[in-house]
């Protein structure tokens, strides 16, 4: 029974070292990096100049779609703005968002509800789930459309022509 308690203890101690060897705070997850991350939008910056980056890059639009990514304007409660990736369209009003550090400093949410209460159904007025009270948030969040994840330049082939051998590859 000795041996046993020896071995937790050694056990502890390491686990005790490990986790003391790794600092303090290595940082916060924002909602930018994590949305460029699960998404594939190659966009960067504070997430409300990325409606503005876009363009001519992807696509935008104000149809929700799976993998899209939704970014809100910047207002006086979000300066940065924010964007959050489209899991799953349950309406044409409503959707899950996949996003980071929204009702929980640093932390990610998958699968949340978000709903268009835009007067004319275009998404530019959503609320969204909010942790804290378990329900969607108390006020709506200005939006300027959802950033399609396929490029329009990245649809098209490109071709490049050898010298060499008169070959075009695609």
């Amino acid at each position: 029974m000795q041996g046993f308690f020896r071995a937790a203890f050694a056990l502890f101690v390491a686990l005790g070292l490990v986790t003391t060897s790794a600092p303090a705070m290595a940082g916060t997850l924002q909602c930018a990096p994590y949305a460029r991350q699960i998404s594939g939008i190659q966009l960067f910056g504070r997430a409300a100049d990325w409606w503005d980056q876009a363009s001519g890059h992807y696509d935008r639009g104000h149809e929700p779609r799976v993998g899209a990514v939704l970014a809100f304007a910047s207002s006086r409660s979000m300066p940065a703005g924010h964007v959050a990736m489209v899991s799953q369209i349950v309406s044409t009003r409503e959707v899950l968002l996949t996003h980071a550090n929204w009702s929980y400093r640093g932390g990610i949410e998958r699968n949340v509800r978000a709903i268009d209460v835009s007067a004319n159904n275009d998404w530019s007025d959503v609320k969204v789930w909010y942790g804290p009270i378990g329900g969607l948030g108390l006020r709506s969040n200005s939006a300027r459309g959802f950033i399609y994840a396929t490029s329009p330049v990245a649809a098209k082939p490109v071709q490049i022509a050898s010298a060499d051998t008169g070959i075009t590859l695609h």
